[in-house]
């Protein structure tokens, strides 16, 4: 995904010639597109640091939809279809499998909302709900809970004007989530998978 960025970001800048929109208090947008869940490469140690983690990507279909509480400050909602990850442990492999649900509120500034160009920046909270976990391997049988988590996110992007009132949008998140790991019941410790999530899709305005 992320070597797929730049050739879309040239292919946008050849595309832009289209008149530009402002977006202003009432505007909303709505975005179609792939985001890819990339977890930091040290995802935590479980049983007292005896089971260091490694948690896989995904990518998936994803909507946003942001709403102007006032000239280029939207509020946007992130949703898109389960991530689904797989749980391996360092010295030993695949463990398990969980998937995700990543919605995501952000409050969001635009610059230059009126270029071809218009760069963003915004802040809010995750709550990422884990759900089907399965257990494999030396886990097999055993079963496994991740606990929902609750945290910080910040979002950057570039919306490059295509046609009208549409918009090819580049981004970039991170996002803390930090997940109590239990088996059979007993809490092993927490897993730190705090995401970088990659983006492209079109975005609508109305």
């Amino acid at each position: 995904m992320k070597q797929k960025l730049l050739p879309l970001l040239a292919v946008s800048l050849a595309a832009v010639a289209a008149p530009a929109m402002a977006q202003s208090a009432g505007d909303w947008t709505l975005g179609v597109g792939v985001h890819q869940v990339d977890p930091k490469s040290d995802n935590g140690k479980l049983a007292n640091g005896t089971l260091p983690l490694t948690i896989d990507s995904d990518a998936k279909p994803s909507i946003t939809f942001e709403y102007f509480v006032k000239d280029n400050l939207g509020i946007e909602v992130l949703g898109a279809l389960p991530f689904k990850h797989e749980i391996a442990v360092k010295g030993v492999g695949k463990v398990g499998q969980t998937k995700h649900l990543p919605p995501t509120v952000t409050l969001q500034y635009h610059f230059n909302s009126a270029g071809k160009v218009s760069p963003l920046l915004g802040v809010g909270l995750n709550y990422p709900t884990f759900f089907s976990e399965d257990t494999t391997g030396p886990l097999a049988g055993s079963r496994l809970k991740l606990d929902d988590s609750f945290g910080l996110a910040v979002h950057a992007g570039l919306d490059f004007k295509v046609a009208g009132k549409g918009s090819l949008r580049v981004d970039v998140r991170w996002a803390d989530i930090d997940t109590e790991v239990k088996v059979d019941g007993a809490k092993l410790g927490t897993a730190n998978i705090d995401p970088l999530v990659y983006g492209v899709s079109y975005v609508m305005q109305f």
